[in-house]
């Protein structure tokens, strides 16, 4: 049996063969058989290659997926139909180029170019070449060998690690198989030859190598190669291959970074390093989110790169490894994320504690763009898309450095994360799987329909409401179409606005439809498409009555403006309601509604996507751009036509929800004119009505604003904004409009700390009229709601208060900050443009500041740095006398303690502590710690360490400017300008219509002084005559009629309010013109008899001359003249202002000065527990100097102030034996001042009620004498509030000296005490006297307001001596008794009697 010879080569696997019979048998089966060699084929490499191109190149079929290319000059994310392997065979070759920079780091240049229309695409690069060398084993040379034998590769010693792209030894092959022609060239330089070779035919030919000489300094190597087309059953280079090797370029360019410049078409790639190309990507996102997203880079060492920036809810990255493209990922980027997600979601659970975020929710927030270099990567095919290796093969390590964790944290993926929890948190929302249920349950306040949930669920409706008022109404409907196919459920308060997690303020009707349909369209868009889902209920918004029954009713205000203006001022007869919201119908009307259902329902439908984007455009975070070009696109008199049955959603946003963005926008940016919000121009409004002069509460001033300016919100935010309007401490208001008279906060809590509003008082500033001239009233546009003429448009100061207030706001789609500027350097800027000068840029300035603020170098000199004040005391202390603007002391003491040592919660203590000698007004704090501490913070720079700088921009100066349109303003002065012009006009308007009135005044003069004489001559007889008679007489005699101004007759407004202050006469003379009446000579006949004399008419005649000096002034006077005499008098004003400021300083270091003189323990001493039994022989004037130190401590307030003098009836001296018996109520009585004031019940006034007393057992001393009228209590002027309490202050010590001399209290009923809290030890009452010493005006309810004549009684008590020691018979006894009720009148007679001097 011969034996069969294995072939040479032959593999061992074909003893496993099954013999050729078997073979056959099997084959038999069906088809014609096969033979073994047919069966089981060997295939050469190459062939194994153009026959599986999928395992070494990826499909070569077409591909569709999203990704990212370079096209017209931009990176964009778009679906892109291409041939993985033909991209794959591109990318082998820029690799390759890639490479050569490890293996030469001088290599700097590589060129790429893509010939679409010869098909032909080469790549370039310099550094060393391919050594031009045959290869000893292989007999051939090394370029033919890498680039034409398969699976060669200087890459296969794992031993070596390298950090390139190359790995099994295919790369550049493959390109050269799937290409009708391949050509290599290089030159190496080391051995001066130059190498070209042309492989063809899928590598199936090549020519011979071409071997030149070249230079030595010439190194590189180029790839030329013709991609085999049909093989990807393409016929061209198809325009989304193209963009996509393009976008590889421009990879490649940012991976090798600033050293490498990288060409494509002969052109440089205008990316120099990888933040360069991380750029490219944030640029194209900014364009569809609307906004600029952050930007975090670190080059951790020089194998790592790391950015990250933030993504819209989904992972991305953009990650390479050796300059490979890793789409997909892999090790690398979850080495990376994983740092940041776990530091974020630290981060953002310490914030919410009930977040429970984990790590994936983080990295769905965050982009994340990774370039490194991987010793010997491994990928998960040979397409390597993702890096499959593990991280601690890598050959380095990239630990992110804490600073970069922090900026991320603070990029606003914390924000973005906050809201996704408590969201989601809120949202709470169960997946019932379609299922229906007949009831649903545990729902408060939800009245459902009987039907819900059963078989007729869809002919029911579910009325949502706006509250529980609106709820009742809606209740009440039901009871005509019945509870079976209707439900009603009251929404409480806002919606959230679920597309961005945030919440409004708004709580328009009109918001809420639109957050409504916004949490519907974002969670189950599909429901807003079915037609009539959505229905609105309307109710009118003005009815009309007549007196004959007739009604009308009108749902929008141009339907109800049309109406009124076609009854042409002849509305009589009618009556008008204005309802404002549901809860003003009353439950007949109703009624009323539900039974003409067809009328009051709108149905909402889904036209088309414009609808989805209007929706987009009204809440999404990403459309702020688009947002703020819909609200500057806005036309007056937009609005919904609601007669049509049929509302589109797009219709909706664009005609009624931009009624309310603009509205809310109008309340939170000011105007450029005056510099206020509508809430604050509708309270200077009413000051100025009210002429509010006579100081009231605030709480009572704010009932008025509401009433008589048709206020529609809160009043507790009007009671705000007026606080706000009155404060003056240092970072509020530089020229506080309104008065504080009380407790309106201080800089210790940023004006938090102020009192209820219905126990502080406030009036207007003297210096708010010299602002804002009475004389320009008459020029303003008045605007009118609900019948009534409310606040104007703007009013017209004479410099513009934006600049001296400052302003800080955010409205729908901008923002406002405007810092405070000095009144001083304004008023001298207008100067300036008056006298037709340059201005002087202008720094902002805060009132009362001690600090610097100086003009920053960044942002173009747009930014402000404010520092505080730091000295060094000594070695181991520091004091601290400023701190930064809009920095509290309470804020600044609580950072203090975080840095002091005992403090357990202080992370890095750094100082030992510290001493507070603040008060209300000033800071001054000393600070000790170790002295290498103070050293070190010199070092760093005590106001760095300290944090006693911050930063004031002005490059966000949004306001309304005359036309009410918003505009930026970039500088004060810019600001100035357009208001300057503006003024200009006003004072020209504000001479021709004074000029005007004063010539129609001086005309009526004349006219009175004729007719006077008249009567008194006999030529005119009044008396027993016919008023016809009279007229005619007056007309032919010339006298000029003065018609009345009539009213064209308005519909009667329910609610409105009676105007009841005079209005001026500004009768025009065009009247005369008209049809005389005999009612236009009233202002004649109803003079008063007792006029018609001698004596009037000299008086008259006074007048005129008075009034033509007037007119002549003002005729002389120009637009500039009048301006500079205004400025002028706000210069006084503020001069005043400076004075105050200056005496409060003054007084308050003088009583500083003081307290710091007492020691410690004597201030703090407590004071006898029963100190009526005064046996201890004290000195009493020590006493008094003592407790007088000790409230100087407390309370700061200045010792020097006048008080009132109030001359008294001399004592009896009969009864000062009776007085000498008893020593008057001893000082520590009363030490424990309540500061605060807080008193239990706070209608109950306090009367002080000082007795003698007689012998033991005795009867009260009694007196019939009535002592005399004690005269008004001095008014107080324009003093700074600061000055305040120095008043009661001066009168407590005084009253707490021992009197000179005792006598006797005139008889009065005195109640007797009741236990409370106000005895003995009662600051309260204290507090309570010095408050009632200190105001202007009468306090007492039961004097009515004509008697305001009539004060509280005021105490002095004539001081002794503090030295001298009083003598016993001087002393007397004290009785303080507090009143039941403020209803008891005022008397005349003063509860202390006392000597004069």
């Amino acid at each position: 049996m011969a034996v069969d010879k294995k072939r040479p080569l032959q593999s061992s696997n074909n003893a496993n063969m099954a013999p050729a019979s078997t073979v056959d048998a099997a084959a038999a089966g069906g088809g014609p058989a096969k033979t073994i060699e047919e069966m089981y084929q060997k295939k050469s490499q190459l062939e194994h290659i153009l026959l599986r191109p999928d395992t070494y190149i990826g499909s070569i079929e077409k591909h569709t997926q999203t990704l990212w290319v370079y096209q017209n000059d931009e990176m964009v994310h778009r679906s892109v139909t291409y041939v993985p392997g033909l991209y794959k065979i591109f990318d082998e070759i820029l690799v390759n180029a890639a490479d050569n920079k490890q293996r030469d780091p001088s290599m700097d240049s590589v060129k790429v170019v893509i010939d679409v229309e010869q098909n032909c695409i080469s790549v370039y690069n310099n550094g060393d070449g391919v050594p031009v060398e045959i290869h000893q084993e292989e007999k051939v040379y090394v370029p033919e060998l890498i680039f034409g034998h398969l699976l060669t590769s200087s890459n296969y010693d794992d031993n070596v690690k390298k950090t390139t792209g190359g790995r099994n030894g295919y790369g550049a092959k493959l390109t050269n198989i799937f290409s009708t022609e391949f050509v290599i060239e290089t030159a190496d330089g080391k051995r001066l030859k130059k190498y070209k070779q042309v492989f063809s035919n899928n590598m199936g030919k090549k020519s011979d190598p071409v071997i030149t000489k070249c230079k030595e300094s010439e190194n590189w190597t180029k790839v030329t190669f013709k991609p085999d087309l049909a093989k990807f059953n393409m016929t061209h280079l198809e325009e989304d291959v193209v963009a996509l090797m393009k976008k590889r370029v421009f990879d490649l360019a940012g991976c090798l970074g600033k050293s490498v410049k990288v060409e494509l078409n002969g052109k440089r790639v205008p990316v120099k390093s990888f933040t360069d190309y991380v750029d490219l990507y944030l640029q194209s996102a900014r364009k569809s989110a609307d906004s600029s997203l952050p930007r975090i880079i670190e080059k951790v060492n020089d194998r790592w790169e790391v950015c990250v920036s933030l993504s819209d809810g989904q992972f991305q990255q953009v990650s390479f490894v050796n300059s490979i493209a890793t789409i997909k990922g892999g090790t690398h980027v979850d080495y990376v994320t994983n740092q940041i997600t776990n530091h974020v979601m630290n981060v953002v659970n310490k914030k919410n504690k009930n977040a429970n975020l984990k790590a994936h929710n983080v990295k769905n927030y965050l982009w994340v763009f990774v370039n490194a270099l991987i010793d010997n990567p491994a990928f998960d095919s040979q397409t390597k898309e993702t890096l499959t290796i593990r991280p601690s093969s890598f050959g380095s390590k990239c630990e992110l450095p804490p600073e970069f964790l922090k900026k991320v944290a603070k990029s606003g993926v914390v924000d973005s994360l906050l809201s996704w929890a408590s969201f989601k948190q809120n949202k709470d929302l169960k997946k019932t799987d379609g299922t229906k249920t007949e009831r649903v349950h545990n729902i408060h306040k939800l009245e459902d329909a009987n039907e819900a949930g059963g078989r007729n669920s869809d002919k029911c409706t579910l009325i949502l409401t706006e509250g529980d008022s609106a709820k009742a109404l809606a209740m009440a409907g039901l009871s005509v179409v019945g509870r079976d196919h209707y439900g009603v459920f009251p929404l409480r308060g806002k919606l959230l606005n679920v597309r961005e997690a945030s919440a409004t303020q708004d709580h328009d009707g009109s918001h809420i439809k639109g957050l409504l349909i916004n949490f519907i369209h974002s969670f189950w868009p599909s429901l807003l498409k079915i037609p009539s889902f959505l229905v609105e209920f309307i109710t009118p918004i003005v009815k009309a009555t007549n007196k004959n029954g007739k009604e009308l009713a009108f749902y929008t205000m141009p339907e109800y403006e049309a109406w009124k203006e076609s009854l042409r001022g002849n509305a009589s007869g009618w009556s008008i309601k204005y309802y404002k919201g549901l809860g003003t119908s009353t439950s007949k009307e109703g009624r009323e509604y539900f039974q003409n259902l067809g009328m009051h329902k709108k149905d909402f439908m889904w036209a088309d996507e414009q609808d989805g984007e209007a929706i987009e455009l009204a809440f999404s975070k990403k459309k702020i751009e688009e947002r703020k070009n819909w609200l500057r696109r806005f036309e007056p008199g937009t609005h919904l036509d609601q007669k049509e049955k049929l509302i589109k959603y797009s219709d909706f946003v664009h005609k009624e929800l931009i009624l309310f963005s603009l509205a809310d926008l109008q309340r939170s940016i000011p105007s450029m004119v005056d510099g206020l919000k509508p809430g604050q121009r509708k309270i200077l409004f009413c000051s100025f009505k009210r002429n509010f002069v006579k100081e009231a509460k605030v709480a009572q001033f704010s009932g008025y604003v509401s009433e008589h300016s048709a206020y529609h919100h809160g009043e507790q935010s009007l009671a705000s904004t007026i606080i706000g309007m009155a404060q003056d401490y240092m970072g509020s208001n530089n020229i506080n409009l309104l008065m504080p008279n009380g407790q309106f906060g201080t800089r210790n809590l940023g004006g938090k700390d102020h009192a209820s509003a219905r126990y502080i008082y406030t009036r207007l500033s003297p210096i708010t009229r010299s602002l804002f001239p009475k004389d320009d009233d008459i020029l303003l546009d008045y605007m009118d709601e609900d019948g009534q003429s409310i606040e104007p448009t703007w009013y017209m100061p004479i410099i513009p208060t934006v600049l001296v207030n400052g302003s800080e706001g955010i409205g729908t789609g901008w923002s406002s900050y405007i810092p405070n500027y000095n009144p001083r350097d304004i008023v001298a800027n207008v100067r300036r443009l008056l006298n037709g000068d340059e201005m002087v840029p202008m720094d902002p300035w805060y009132r009362g500041f001690k600090g610097t603020i100086e003009r920053s170098s960044k942002e173009g000199g747009a930014s402000y740095i404010v520092s505080g004040i730091i000295e060094e005391v000594n070695e181991t202390t520091v004091r601290i006398t400023e701190l930064p603007i809009r920095r509290w002391t309470q804020d600044y003491k609580e950072f203090l303690e975080s840095i002091s040592q005992g403090n357990e919660k202080a992370k890095d203590p750094f100082i030992e502590g510290f001493t507070q000698h603040s008060d209300h007004s000033t800071v001054d704090i000393l600070v000790h710690l170790p002295e290498e501490n103070l050293m070190a913070a010199k070092q760093e720079g005590l106001l760095k360490k300290f944090k006693l700088t911050t930063s004031i921009s002005t490059t966000n100066m949004h306001l309304f400017d005359a036309n009410g349109v918003i505009k930026k303003y970039d500088t004060p002065e810019q600001i100035l300008e357009e208001f300057f012009h503006l003024r200009l006009e006003f004072y020209e308007k504000r001479k021709k219509v004074l000029l005007d009135n004063l010539e129609l005044d001086l005309l009526k003069l004349e006219n009175k002084v004729r007719f006077i004489l008249g009567v008194v001559k006999g030529e005119i007889i009044v008396n027993n005559r016919k008023r016809a008679d009279l007229f005619v007489e007056l007309q032919k005699k010339g006298f000029t009629p003065f018609p009345k101004k009539t009213k064209s007759v308005e519909p009667e407004v329910a609610g409105a309010t009676e105007e009841t202050e005079d209005t001026e006469d500004n009768s025009n003379a065009e009247a005369a013109a008209t049809e005389v009446r005999i009612s236009d000579y009233e202002y004649l006949l109803s003079m008063a008899i007792g006029t018609l004399t001698l004596e009037k008419v000299q008086a008259l005649l006074a007048e005129r001359d008075k009034l033509n000096n007037e007119v002549d002034e003002l005729r002389k006077a120009t637009p500039k003249s009048l301006w500079v005499r205004d400025l002028d008098a706000l210069d006084t004003q503020l001069d005043e202002l400076d004075k105050n400021d200056a005496q409060a300083e003054e007084a308050r270091k003088k009583a500083k000065g003081q307290v710091k003189n007492v020691p410690v323990s004597k201030v703090s001493r407590q004071a006898p527990k029963n100190p009526r039994k005064n046996t201890k022989k004290a000195n009493n004037a020590e006493a008094v100097e003592e407790i007088t130190q000790t409230f100087d401590s407390a309370m700061e307030i200045d010792m020097d102030a006048e008080a009132p003098q109030v001359p008294v009836q001399k004592k009896a001296p009969s009864k000062r034996a009776a007085a000498q018996k008893k020593s008057a109520a001893t000082l520590p009585d009363i030490v424990d001042v309540d500061v605060d004031g807080d008193i239990e019940d706070d209608d109950e006034d306090f009367e002080l009620e000082p007795a003698a007393a007689g012998k033991k057992g005795g009867k009260k001393a009694a007196a019939n004498a009535k002592a005399p009228k004690a005269p008004a209590a001095t008014k107080r002027g324009g003093a700074a509030s600061k000055q305040s309490h120095l008043l009661g202050q001066k009168l407590l010590t005084d009253m707490l000296k021992p009197a000179e001399s005792s006598g006797i209290s005139p008889e009065k009923k005195v109640r007797k005490m009741r236990a409370s809290p106000f005895n003995k030890k009662s600051g309260s009452l204290l507090g309570r006297v010095v408050g009632k010493e200190d105001e202007s005006e009468d306090k007492s309810s039961s004097s009515s307001p004509s008697t305001s004549e009539t004060t509280d009684e005021i105490v002095e008590v004539p001081a002794a001596s503090v030295k001298a020691r009083p003598q016993r018979a001087n002393r007397r006894q004290t009785r303080y008794v507090l009143s039941d009720s403020e209803s008891e009148k005022a008397t005349d007679d003063s509860d202390f009697d006392e000597d004069e001097d």
